[in-house]
């Protein structure tokens, strides 16, 4: 029944509903897709480029390194030479090639008689000279590392050595005589004392072992060294130079006599 009064009108109007036709969708973008095939693409040419590159850049970097160690190496053999010139400057002459005892049997080296001259005097003063290197008295010093005892560019265990004398009646290195600087009569910067060796002829450093002047002579002929090309040696003034490994056979015997006449 109408009670006479108006209908309010609804203050929510129904919106008209889309008939069609409707409007297209926008089209799909294909940008990801390029993205991704691009970069599955330039993954591998970023690879390939990388070992390209890093193939050109190792040899530099390692000759970089191979030329560090190098240097190193010859640092080690002139701290060797300044020990052996104060060993002079205290005992009037160079240290023998080894030590005996009275039936002749080789006892220690050079580079255990130079040790106070290498700031390693506490570790000399524990060495029994009395005694063989490798007696059991004098295990704890042969066990122990001298840094500039070893070639950085050799393998060998921290008790080797790389550094050995040249020893010959006619070379610096003579044997049990300590020679002075006045008996070198080719001079001192044309008169190779100490050589390096290769990591396969190493010797414990406390051993009275060196080289001999035939295996100095004929080293280039092993074909072993610890850096390309040859290796560095001592000259009794101290110097140390580098020596190519096709050094001509007398001129490395040359170089070892202290006299041209012996």
């Amino acid at each position: 029944m109408s009670s006479g009064q108006p209908v309010p009108q609804n203050p929510y109007p129904q919106q008209p509903q889309p008939t069609g036709p409707y409007p297209a969708p926008p089209p799909k973008s294909n940008t990801g897709l390029v993205l991704l095939i691009i970069g599955l693409v330039a993954i591998p040419v970023m690879l390939v480029c990388g070992g390209i590159l890093v193939a050109l850049l190792l040899p530099a970097v390692q000759a970089g390194r191979e030329a560090a160690r190098r240097m190193a190496c010859s640092n080690n053999m002139k701290q060797i030479g300044l020990a052996m010139h104060n060993y002079h400057d205290a005992y009037g002459s160079f240290p023998p090639a080894y030590t005996v005892d009275e039936s002749g049997q080789r006892l220690h080296s050079w580079r255990t008689l130079i040790l106070p001259f290498m700031e390693q005097q506490a570790l000399h003063e524990s060495i029994d000279f009395s005694k063989p290197w490798d007696d059991p008295a004098n295990q704890m010093a042969a066990n122990t590392m001298i840094p500039a005892y070893a070639c950085p560019s050799s393998a060998i265990d921290p008790t080797m050595t790389s550094y050995v004398a040249v020893v010959d009646p006619s070379a610096v290195m003579s044997g049990t005589d300590g020679i002075k600087i006045r008996a070198i009569l080719d001079g001192t910067s044309n008169t190779i004392m100490v050589t390096e060796v290769a990591s396969e002829d190493a010797v414990p450093w406390m051993s009275p072992n060196d080289i001999s002047m035939p295996a100095f002579v004929n080293m280039a002929a092993s074909g072993r060294g610890n850096h390309p090309g040859g290796g560095n040696v001592l000259f009794c003034d101290g110097s140390v130079q580098f020596m190519t490994e096709n050094t001509d056979a007398n001129v490395r015997s040359s170089l070892v006599t202290r006299d041209a006449q012996d």
